[in-house]
């Protein structure tokens, strides 16, 4: 406690937005894998399960474009409590009678999920930009990779308490424990979470929601690739795969994905040290040559899946190495190239584009796998990621050496 105490108030006030974003992630890991097997459970086919999700994604987008312009004139920290309560309000949307759990509902929950989480990641995104000397570069790339890493980590751990929660309990049981745990951490977080936390000193107007900085606009477009590629086999294709063709049940499917998402989030971490060059942080070059190492690998697996589905365990852990270090890479570009002043506008049109390709990979990740297989849904993977290349192209390489932090 003494050690917090001798922390500067914003760094104090970063360390619980943080710690409320571990929180939400871990419940919104949970809320997906309940979805997904639920409803897979009930009988929904792989298409009507994205459908549960594409209003999740779809907000997403919107709330990532005005909700950086809301950060910028409010603070970061009330988004943060915006973020809290709607999920909350999500979570009890699942619990009414079973006759009125209908897809358009569970959709109009999701939405309300989706916003919430892109309000809780925005925060705590922008904040680190506020946290670091513009010239540490390199404790930026660190701080970055450690905060994306270890919420990738926990929303692996959501997914594996996802499927102890629907082992242990019922449905909606498991439901109604997420949301009571979330509205006692909601309630702290009104008391604990000062106001004005990134408030920009100069308000932007709201025509300037669209990014007019030609490098985030490009990095923009590789994220959505990026998560598109993700997204278009991991959604939906892959637990259902692994579901019918493997025969693995709730927990098995579950635990496994929670160990992908948590090794994922761990290499993130590792990041800086995996992407290093003579100037310490990475630039446009080490996006492209990442990327394209990223894209022959869903397209391998594509491939040899013809011949035994068992590369597809071999194939996942390969592309869950590299995919997330391109994903760490570029969560430290936008908040490099980022203005600290109102930092969100930035970071909220970036996420937006996240949001995209995830809307993107979700809704072609159901029609495809049920229309042409996993095997398609891995080829247009690659074709994405190798989009993701080419746009990383238009990035700035890095010519001035920057402090290492």
């Amino acid at each position: 406690m003494s050690s917090l105490a001798e922390l500067s108030p914003d760094t104090r006030q970063y360390l619980l937005v943080t710690g409320n974003y571990w929180a939400f992630t871990l419940t919104d890991g949970a809320l997906r894998m309940l979805v997904v097997l639920h409803f897979h459970e009930l009988g929904y086919t792989p298409f009507e399960i994205a459908m549960l999700f594409l209003f999740y994604e779809l907000f997403g987008v919107v709330t990532n474009l005005i909700g950086g312009w809301l950060g910028a004139h409010t603070g970061l920290n009330r988004l943060m409590h915006i973020g809290l309560g709607l999920q909350v309000v999500a979570l009890a949307m699942l619990l009414v009678p079973d006759y009125l759990l209908s897809v358009a509902w569970v959709m109009a929950a999701q939405a309300l999920s989706g916003i919430a989480k892109d309000l809780n990641k925005m925060s705590a995104k922008s904040a680190v930009k506020l946290l670091v000397p513009g010239e540490a570069q390199g404790q930026l790339y660190r701080w970055v990779a450690f905060l994306t890493g270890s919420k990738n980590a926990l929303k692996g751990a959501g997914f594996f308490l996802g499927v102890l929660l629907l082992t242990l309990l019922d449905f909606k049981t498991a439901i109604s424990v997420m949301a009571v745990v979330l509205l006692g951490i909601w309630i702290v977080a009104i008391f604990t979470l000062k106001r004005d936390f990134g408030k920009a000193k100069n308000k932007p107007a709201f025509t300037e929601l669209f990014s007019k900085s030609a490098r985030i606009n490009a990095l923009s477009a590789a994220r959505l690739c990026l998560f598109g590629a993700r997204d278009v086999w991991f959604v939906v294709a892959l637990p259902v795969y692994l579901a019918s063709v493997f025969g693995w049940d709730h927990w098995t499917v579950g635990g496994f994905l929670a160990l992908w998402i948590v090794g994922y989030g761990i290499i993130q971490g590792f990041a800086p040290s995996i992407t290093k060059q003579d100037h310490g942080v990475p630039d446009g070059r080490a996006a492209f040559h990442w990327a394209l190492l990223l894209a022959g690998i869903p397209l391998g697996i594509g491939f040899f899946l013809y011949f035994t589905p068992v590369v597809l365990l071999g194939g996942l852990l390969l592309f869950g190495v590299v995919f997330a270090v391109n994903s760490s890479l570029h969560s430290y570009l936008i908040v490099h190239y980022a203005d600290a002043d109102g930092v969100s506008m930035d970071v909220g049109f970036y996420y937006m584009a996240n949001a995209m390709g995830r809307l993107i990979g979700t809704v072609l990740s159901g029609y495809i796998y049920q229309t042409h297989g996993l095997a398609t849904c891995l080829f247009v993977s690659s074709t994405l990621v190798t989009a993701a290349a080419a746009f990383s192209l238009l990035l700035p390489v890095s010519s001035d050496k920057v402090r290492d932090g």
